[in-house]
């Protein structure tokens, strides 16, 4: 069976499942992973919160396999362009880190 993930917030659901239908409690995948009980009740709560590596951890515990495939033509459409936000410039009486600062947050906003 295939499960098309398109958002974080499916994870936690499919997880669940994948670990159910082995017929395993949240001890003893903890017990697999080498972590407590609560540490992986966090993990299933918030698998957005959790980093690639650990939760390619819990998927070969789970014998599931992570595939990733090109999306359909009409879920890749690109949205409306997004109108550009005006920059403030930085007063001329700022000194110039000042006004390098204020574009790199603006950048970095991008």
């Amino acid at each position: 069976m295939h499960y098309a993930i398109k958002t974080v917030h499916q994870l936690r659901p499919i997880l669940q499942g994948f670990r159910k239908s082995r017929g395993m409690t949240q001890a003893m995948m903890a017990g697999h992973l080498g972590v407590t009980q609560q540490t992986y009740a966090e993990l299933e709560a918030n698998p957005a919160a959790v980093s690639v590596e650990r939760l390619l951890r819990v998927l070969r515990v789970l014998g599931v396999e992570l595939v990733l495939s090109q999306a359909a033509e009409s879920d890749t459409a690109p949205a409306a362009p997004a109108r550009p936000r005006a920059r403030a410039k930085a007063p001329a009486s700022q000194p110039e880190t000042a006004r390098a600062a204020t574009g790199r947050r603006a950048r970095e906003d991008w």
